[in-house]
């Protein structure tokens, strides 16, 4: 059972947890439309759309890993959080003006530049801020969090859309400015949330100066192993984008996309904190095995879907894997590394998986659409694909000893 004597969470995680609550709320409103205003106003393919979901993606993950080493080197987590943060509160802004996809590609790249600066730093921060008995609780709760203010940015996208005429079936351009106008106030209010909130562990600062000799060795077997295993499940693991565009290449509208959207988050936020918790108790690879098994079921069904409604029950499907596995696989990086290495080894993490995510969107536009003189084969074939290699994943998951290394908070 977990310990009951172990200490309650501190207010880092609880600042961290409102900051990203705010910054969901921010990016939902935008983020899910963002898929139709490219493909039915601008006109990109979805080949175009991979791309920029890949790149976006891709910076980031370079960033993540340098930021994430800085941070372990300076012994600074906060400073790094907070510019990331701010970076894409100020890029959001030009959104408005895009008026094609390589504008929107620009803006994307920014964005992602500032969440690749913030995103390994709070993770390290989180976990220095915790006690090992309550990582699982922890990183559920910040799941959570950033998942109950999609719900929230989700909801007001759709009132939002609804109060003008675009919002019954589709999306034109004033609709889509609308959301980005509205968007800037959560995304602002999240940096100041971060910056007056939280406070630099002595942790971090004990332990400035980074992995130490002997590189990524430091960081261990078990857990480049389980890296590895990451990479190959994220291959099949493309940009939730074309989720949206296969709920409405089934039938949905804007407004049902937003309200499949809607459920798909609310599933999230209700089974990640007590699926954190439970993977403190059952351990981590249990919950990621269970989670990607409803990964490759979801996955599979919506290869075959016909009809919107089989994608909207799917989607709650997909927010149970979520539920399941994000939380108990940010705790597990912190069991398998030593304190000093945290933020290096989430930036080896987030860095691996964020990289994989050009290829995996590449190939599922690719898969979907085709390319130049290649036709396609369907919009079912991204999904068989990313099924099959949830599966594979999973089995070597199944076969890998992972029992934690390091257990100090």
């Amino acid at each position: 059972m977990t310990d009951t004597s172990a200490p309650r969470l501190s207010r880092n995680v609880w600042a961290a947890t409102a900051t990203s609550f705010l910054t969901d709320v921010s990016s939902e409103m935008v983020s899910n439309v963002l898929p139709l205003f490219l493909a039915n106003v601008l006109g990109a393919s979805t080949s175009a759309i991979g791309l920029i979901e890949g790149v976006a993606e891709t910076t980031a993950s370079l960033l993540k890993m340098v930021s994430g080493w800085l941070s372990d080197r300076l012994g600074r987590r906060k400073e790094l959080a907070v510019l990331g943060y701010a970076l894409s509160a100020c890029a959001k802004p030009f959104l408005y003006v895009a008026a094609t996809w390589g504008a929107v590609l620009g803006v994307r790249f920014a964005d992602r530049v500032g969440k690749g600066l913030r995103t390994a730093p709070r993770d390290a921060l989180v976990a220095d801020s915790t006690d090992p008995r309550r990582r699982g609780l922890a990183f559920g709760l910040h799941r959570a969090g950033d998942t109950g203010g999609a719900v929230l940015g989700i909801a007001l996208a759709i009132l939002i859309l609804r109060s003008i005429e675009a919002g019954g079936s589709g999306i034109d351009r004033p609709g889509f400015q609308r959301l980005v106008l509205f968007s800037l106030i959560p995304a602002f209010l999240a940096v100041a949330v971060l910056a007056f909130g939280v406070h630099e562990t002595r942790k971090a600062a004990r332990t400035a100066g980074g992995v130490p000799a002997g590189g990524a060795r430091r960081l261990g077997r078990k857990f480049l192993l389980f890296v590895g295993i990451m990479v190959l499940f994220t291959l099949g693991n493309s940009s939730d984008a074309f989720l949206i565009l296969r709920a409405q290449d089934v039938g949905l509208n804007v407004s049902s996309v937003l309200g499949m959207m809607l459920t798909f988050n609310l599933v999230y936020a209700a089974v990640a904190t007590p699926a954190g918790a439970l993977s403190d108790r059952l351990g981590r690879k249990r919950m990621l095995l269970l989670g990607w098994f409803i990964y490759a079921l979801t996955y599979l069904g919506f290869s075959l879907a016909t009809a919107g409604w089989q994608a909207w029950l799917l989607m709650l499907l997909y927010g149970a894997y979520y539920g399941l596995t994000e939380g108990a696989a940010k705790a597990l990086v912190a069991d398998l590394v030593p304190a000093e290495a945290r933020g290096t080894a989430y930036g080896v993490f987030n860095a691996a998986i964020g990289l994989t995510a050009l290829p995996a969107s590449l190939a599922a536009g690719i898969l979907w659409q085709g390319i130049g003189q290649w036709s396609g084969w369907g919009a079912w074939a991204p999904f068989a694909f990313g099924a099959g290699m949830a599966f594979l994943a999973a089995v070597l998951l199944g076969l890998l000893p992972l029992q934690a290394r390091f257990q100090e908070a």
